[in-house]
């Protein structure tokens, strides 16, 4: 069970693997933690410390997810913003930006405001991205200055993809006056049409509507263009194609304000997990085929995606038990991202540690332009612990979702967070 408990006034990382992803190097030494602000890190000796040992554990920055669904205000049945937090917590992360469709849209200044007052009590940081259209129905835009002002990270209708390629160069004209990060859900909906899972083979033999990939590909060729025509920041969401990984390296070349995310489930999952029908692995974009996965761990390893994103997406039991045609699509991802990517990425892709803990800490917070160097003294303590080696099987009980829509429940993950610490506190060791 996950507790979380205030920092002792000084508290002392001991002896672990310090893992600095801004100078890309690890070492063995100590972090010392005093009034919930970084005081040294390095060899550190020091009196009247509480004293935590981390042998064999890894120190370094607090995850930061750029992308999930806390579903307050409306739909606080699947999860809050309390609960989301503890979820994040339980997966090491101490930044979230969540997204605006709620019931009703997070598209207005006092919207934003809800969510940003709100957060405050919330034990770790919360950043709402605003709406880009008024009731994300991809018509009219929204007051971005005004939401900007009240603390508006970046905008997109996610969810709801704006199809009208004038709205769409209106929206990144103005997320460029306010240099805010534009997200656009990368589906062409006449495409995608009624599909509910990978247009192809499996579709086929289940059959269930199948959403092809050209459905991404187009939008997303559409989207990177717009953004060079315009001088604007877009961030390219949940890309989970090999067509759409092209595109955004071929863009790359060209324009210098791009990038994109890559979700857990897109990297573990294939098309042919959904054999059972299980509802858990209906998401949108679908779980795309083997080749696609291949290409998305080619994409992480040669850079072409910043960072790893959960797109978190709680539903609730009824929701999701109903059958796969009509459940919604989402599944939820916060406590169990760490173990699954670094599986698939580190353990069997060989990817470098560090280049995945900036894919995690560093990369999302310089896209949406927070503090990335999470070790200079002074600085409010934002920590993530974690055992890399460790073989766990994720179980309902990892759970701190106020949902429990997961496809990793009987998964064999490596790697576990054993402790995150943000706002002056720390969750208890697992």
């Amino acid at each position: 069970m996950m507790k979380l408990k205030k920092c002792a006034k000084k508290i002392l990382f001991k002896n672990g693997t310090i893992i600095d992803p801004i100078l890309e190097k690890g070492y063995k030494g100590d972090v010392l933690v005093e009034n919930g602000k970084i005081a040294a890190v390095g060899n550190v000796d020091v009196k009247n410390a509480e004293v935590i040992d981390c042998s064999g554990l890894i120190v370094t920055h607090g995850f930061c997810d750029l992308h999930v669904h806390f579903r307050e205000p409306g739909r606080e049945d699947k999860e809050t913003l309390e609960t989301g937090s503890r979820a994040a917590l339980a997966g090491g992360f101490t930044r979230v930006c969540t997204m605006p469709n709620t019931n009703p849209p997070i598209d207005s200044p006092e919207s934003i405001r809800f969510i940003y007052e709100k957060a405050k009590e919330c034990p770790i940081h919360i950043h709402p991205i605003g709406a880009a259209t008024k009731g994300q129905l991809g018509q009219e835009l929204t007051e971005m200055a005004g939401m900007s002002t009240e603390g508006a990270i970046a905008f997109s209708d996610d969810g709801l993809p704006i199809m009208d390629g004038g709205v769409m160069r209106r929206v990144l004209e103005y997320g460029g006056m306010l240099d805010k990060p534009i997200i656009n859900h990368a589906e062409d909906v006449c495409l995608r049409n009624d599909g509910v899972m990978n247009e192809g083979r499996m579709s086929t033999r289940l059959g269930l509507p199948g959403n092809p990939v050209e459905a991404e590909g187009v939008m997303v060729h559409r989207d990177l263009e717009l953004a060079r025509l315009t001088g604007a920041k877009l961030h390219v969401p949940h890309v989970s194609t090999a067509t759409a990984v092209k595109h955004v390296t071929d863009m790359k070349k060209h324009y210098k304000h791009i990038s994109a995310e890559v979700t857990p489930h897109h990297l573990f999952f294939t098309d042919d997990d959904l054999i059972t029908y299980n509802t858990d692995l209906k998401v949108a974009p679908p779980i795309r085929t083997q080749a696609d996965q291949k290409a998305l761990i080619k994409g992480v390893k040669d850079g072409t995606f910043d960072c790893i994103a959960t797109d978190h997406a709680p539903h609730t039991i009824e929701e999701k038990e109903g059958t796969f045609d009509l459940a919604p699509f989402g599944m939820i991802g916060l406590e169990s991202c760490f173990g699954a990517v670094n599986r698939v990425l580190v353990k069997e892709n060989k990817l470098d540690i560090i280049r995945l803990i900036q894919m995690l800490a560093v990369n999302p917070r310089k896209i949406m332009g927070f503090e990335t160097d999470l070790f200079t003294n002074g600085n409010p303590a934002e920590l993530t612990i974690f055992d890399p080696n460790k073989k766990w099987t994720f179980k309902k009980s990892d759970i701190y979702s106020r949902s429990h829509n997961s496809p990793f429940i009987g998964e064999a993950l490596i790697g576990r967070v054993r402790a995150t610490i943000v706002k002056g506190h720390i969750t208890a060791l697992v």
